[in-house]
């Protein structure tokens, strides 16, 4: 059984940072895409930045320059380092995971709310 787990989430001020993490655990066999989605109130979910195993990165205009998304291989983590945040990255983030037989496995969410 294959297991994703967010931690790092929580309230935070406009300008503020936060980091989010993602253990990926279980049978899950070789990962090649690890990365973040959101989905903030009445919003449908949308993604945020991906990275490969090559260490390859993509992300959403809106959050290009303020976050930042990496990867430990050994450990099966992804990671999102979110600066200058704003009201407007208010939302649930999952992690998910897209294996080399295209298997794609989601975490439960962390809330992120940025607020005075």
């Amino acid at each position: 059984q294959v297991q994703l787990v967010e931690s790092g989430g929580g309230l935070v001020h406009p300008g503020g940072r936060l980091t989010l993490s993602c253990v990926a655990s279980g049978t899950i066999g070789d990962i090649n895409l690890m990365g973040w989605y959101r989905q903030a109130p009445g919003k449908e979910r949308g993604f945020v930045a991906s990275i490969d195993r090559s260490g390859n990165t993509n992300r959403q205009d809106t959050v290009w320059g303020r976050f930042t998304v990496s990867r430990d291989n050994a450990k099966n983590t992804v990671y999102l380092e979110m600066t200058s945040l704003k009201p407007e990255d208010t939302a649930m983030y999952f992690c998910y995971v897209l294996t080399e037989s295209e298997s794609e496995y989601w975490g439960q969410g962390t809330q992120v709310t940025v607020a005075s």
